[in-house]
């Protein structure tokens, strides 16, 4: 906290992340110096405030986010006219209420799920619905598509004044807490059935899990530990890297990777703000949101398999393998079976009233339906960091 009193918590951020070995409070302070005096060689045109929830450069080592990232990368393209200061440790915002913050102007930059993000900015549920995406490369498929400006990023614009920059992808699953520990290793849905489960605010999200029998339970991210420690939850819905990264996985035993709709821990600015930028640095926004997004699809598949340990069996000496968390990956006929209970092409009638509320917002368009049919163009085999990083807005 000196250092970062000190020093700042971006600079600070931005030397620890780019140190390797162990990380003294004298290394620490020595790189957060420098990459300090390099930040403040000129005085920037604009300075942004970034609200990152509770992330730190620890945690980003989890969750490839891509905010520091991010940051560099627009501070070096701008030759310091962009300085933006990185706000996470929940000292500024939250995972519920940054949306909130940057639509006040408090911030102008934010991260946090986009299902906390539906809260106050309800368009994000266009994302939500149950076994849209088969893979986490049709969801990166999906982002580079020129029709997300039209059926994701231009409404959220219009209704909301948010700019969506950059995303990681991790399908939802269920985190089972210890009473699972004895257990055999899930291989069925019908095992996860009875049970009280932790349901983001996504209201799509406890639409699919009501109709598979999950018994959600709203509990906000800050309470979700705490809840599987005192056994008031069973499980969790959330993704792997986020029980590793919030310290979770010692009371998690079962990791079930049920995929059954979206994980997106976003990074989205102020509109406003960005529209006020003359248009060389609106371009340089964009191109560091582009670069940032292709970074992260390969560094979070990476991370998943060598650092999470997000395989079955996970491999010796990440996260899971540490804290003995099984990884219940389960068959392609469970899969299925939960498909055919909760996704909208088989039981539309639970879904109506969201796919209609969402098409309206969209100016008219089949939402799920297209969304649907941009992530079946590729195969569900293709590995994620395989999939072409295009740009988006002029694609």
């Amino acid at each position: 906290m000196s250092i970062f009193g000190r020093y700042g918590m971006a600079s600070t951020m931005l030397a620890a992340s780019g140190m390797a070995g162990a990380i003294t409070a004298p290394r620490l302070a020595a790189a957060a110096e420098e990459t300090q005096k390099d930040r403040y060689t000129s005085e920037p045109k604009y300075k942004l405030r970034y609200g990152g929830a509770g992330y730190n450069a620890e945690r980003l080592k989890y969750v490839h986010v891509g905010c520091l990232d991010f940051i560099r990368d627009l501070e070096e393209r701008t030759n310091g006219a962009i300085r933006v200061e990185f706000i996470g440790e929940n000292q500024i915002c939250n995972e519920l209420d940054c949306v909130k913050k940057t639509q006040q102007g408090i911030i102008d930059i934010f991260t946090s799920s986009t299902q906390n993000a539906a809260g106050a900015a309800p368009y994000y549920n266009a994302l939500d619905f149950a076994y849209m995406f088969p893979s986490r490369s049709s969801f990166y498929h999906f982002l580079y598509h020129p029709k997300s400006e039209t059926l994701l990023r231009e409404p959220l614009r219009r209704l909301h004044k948010v700019q969506f920059l950059f995303t990681m992808y991790e399908a939802r699953g269920l985190m089972m807490g210890l009473k699972y520990k004895d257990r055999p290793t899930i291989s069925t849905l019908e095992e996860l059935q009875g049970g009280k489960n932790r349901v983001t605010g996504s209201q799509p999200g406890r639409i699919a899990m009501d109709l598979m029998g999950l018994n959600p339970v709203p509990v906000a991210w800050e309470e979700t530990l705490d809840g599987l420690k005192q056994g008031l939850i069973d499980g969790a819905e959330t993704w792997m890297s986020a029980v590793a990264a919030f310290n979770m996985t010692p009371v998690v035993s079962q990791a079930v990777d049920l995929r059954f709709f979206c994980g997106a821990e976003h990074a989205a600015m102020n509109l406003d703000v960005f529209e006020k930028l003359e248009p060389e640095y609106q371009d340089a926004i964009m191109e560091s949101a582009y670069l940032t997004q292709a970074r992260i699809q390969g560094t979070h598949e990476a991370a998943l398999v060598n650092f999470i340990g997000a395989t079955n069996p996970p491999m010796a000496g990440t996260v899971f393998d540490e804290y003995g968390v099984r990884v219940a990956q389960l068959p392609d006929e469970e899969i299925a079976k939960a498909e055919q209970l909760c996704a909208p092409e088989h039981v539309p009638e639970p879904w109506e009233q969201w796919r209609e509320r969402i098409n309206e917002w969209s100016g008219g368009h089949d939402v799920y339906s297209e969304i649907h049919a941009i992530a079946r163009e590729i195969p569900k085999e293709t590995p994620a960091q395989d999939v072409t990083p295009r740009r988006w807005w002029n694609a």
